[in-house]
């Protein structure tokens, strides 16, 4: 009797651990789909979208309108889109106070990183502390800080062009005519400058490099007149044509800082009844494709490329290197992609 007792009470604990499943499941648990594949996802419509692939980024450019930054500004939504980076791109309209506020407003969204041209080169040492308090890995295009106020820094790095090449590739462009500019045979070469934005290192870099190929050719030169263009092609227009009215055929150069203002001062050009590469030069600099079709057609004597989509490809490269947590030392923090002449001889190979 004892021994069927204590079978029956045996039987009875082993059903009741059945019952709790041995304490490891709660009693409420839902048996599992057998059927559901096993990589499906549940069917949660609240499930926030996943972020990019490589997570988000801000671009601040300068300007939209102009002409350059907009063939930079596609060329960086493309390379960054095409690695799977959301991208948001704003628009300074060269104000400072306003690409400052966009800087703030990206870093309190959590970007990933940041890309930024600045509207002025000024304004380094207060866009760089701002984005190294925030910790944020940071390219900085086209407008190149000190190396001192990069130093700051070490998640920081600048990508662009020594402008003082493209400078020295315009006094060639120059130099590699017949009569090395000096059309009238007066012994110098007599030129007008139309300048971008006097802050801008490029732009003080090629007003004073492009002269400077000259004259350490053996040229003497005259300058007569500087203006400032502010890379715009209406001041390119009116600027030039001023100076033609005031220094008429004394006029053999027109250097322009940039392609925009050297289409605009073509138009004064051709208004005043000159003819470029026969009675009158004309340099410019980034190879637009504007520029390229009257190189090709012999409307101005040449330009420099500033390659656009190698410098964009340069920048996601080091920007990718900051997120994969690299880090750089003082006065190494510039990397620079070369520019390139244009002339008529070769002027095919960019078109297109």
């Amino acid at each position: 009797m004892k021994k069927t007792l204590a079978l029956l009470l045996a039987a009875i604990m082993m059903l009741a651990l059945v019952a709790c499943g041995g304490g490891d499941k709660p009693a409420d648990s839902a048996p599992a789909d057998t059927n559901q594949p096993a990589d499906s996802a549940p069917a949660d419509t609240n499930v926030p979208e996943a972020p990019a692939e490589g997570g988000t980024i801000g671009v601040c450019i300068y300007q939209f309108t102009d002409a350059f930054m907009t063939t930079y500004r596609n060329a960086l939504q493309e390379i960054l889109e095409g690695k799977g980076y959301k991208v948001s791109t704003v628009d300074g309209a060269n104000d400072q106070a306003k690409q400052n506020e966009q800087i703030n407003t990206f870093i309190t969204q959590g970007v990933d990183a940041l890309i930024i041209n600045p509207v002025m080169t000024s304004a380094a040492d207060q866009i760089i502390a701002t984005v190294k308090a925030a910790g944020i890995p940071t390219v900085l295009i086209n407008r190149e800080p000190t190396a001192d106020q990069m130093a700051v820094y070490d998640k920081l790095v600048y990508v662009g062009c020594d402008a003082r090449q493209s400078g020295t590739m315009q006094g060639e462009l120059i130099l590699d005519t017949p009569n090395k500019g000096d059309i009238n045979g007066d012994g110098k070469v007599s030129y007008i400058m139309v300048q971008g934005d006097p802050e801008n290192v490029d732009a003080q870099y090629r007003t004073e490099f492009s002269v400077k190929a000259l004259v350490d050719a053996g040229m003497e030169v005259e300058e007569l007149n500087l203006t400032r263009g502010d890379w715009m092609r209406e001041r390119g227009q009116e600027i030039v044509a001023n100076d033609l009215a005031q220094f008429g055929d004394q006029v053999e150069v027109v250097f322009c800082n940039n392609d925009d203002m050297a289409i605009g001062a073509l138009q004064s050009i051709q208004a005043a009844g000159r003819k470029v590469n026969e009675d009158i030069y004309l340099v410019g600099v980034d190879a637009l494709d504007a520029a390229l079709n009257e190189v090709q057609a012999g409307n101005m004597t040449g330009t420099v490329l500033n390659d656009a989509v190698g410098q964009a490809t340069a920048a996601v490269e080091e920007m990718e290197n900051l997120l994969g947590g690299a880090t750089y030392a003082a006065n190494s923090q510039s990397v620079y992609v070369d520019y390139v002449k244009v002339t008529p001889d070769n002027v095919q190979d960019f078109m297109g």
